[in-house]
């Protein structure tokens, strides 16, 4: 966690196969020039809200593979170059059928 700079509890209605997401926050100034303020750089996770008959399940499924997966990924964006810094980088967890499936996107 030393690493993330937010973690999200996403509200609203469980509409999605997605049960945990994360994002780099690339130093990309927003606003022509005038700079990205340091706090802004970083990973960010999005926790969506998930289905109450289901909880239990994808709980336990984020714990056994999911969060470790999560937690190499933070380490592989940790260790990596300029190159991938300097770009945002969206990942995200899916859980259809009871499998766990995971990928980056754009």
């Amino acid at each position: 966690m030393s690493h993330v700079k937010e973690l999200r509890f996403l509200t609203g209605h469980d509409s999605s196969t997605i049960v945990l997401g994360a994002a780099w926050i690339a130093a990309i100034s927003r606003n022509y020039g005038r700079g990205v303020h340091p706090d802004t750089v970083g990973f960010r996770i999005d926790v969506p809200p998930v289905d109450a008959t289901q909880r239990a399940a994808v709980r336990a499924v984020l714990r056994a593979q999911a969060l470790p997966q999560l937690h190499e990924w933070i380490m592989q964006g940790t260790a990596a170059d300029e190159t991938w810094h300097l770009t945002p980088h969206q990942h995200y967890w899916r859980l259809t059928d009871g499998h766990l499936t995971h990928c980056d996107e754009a």
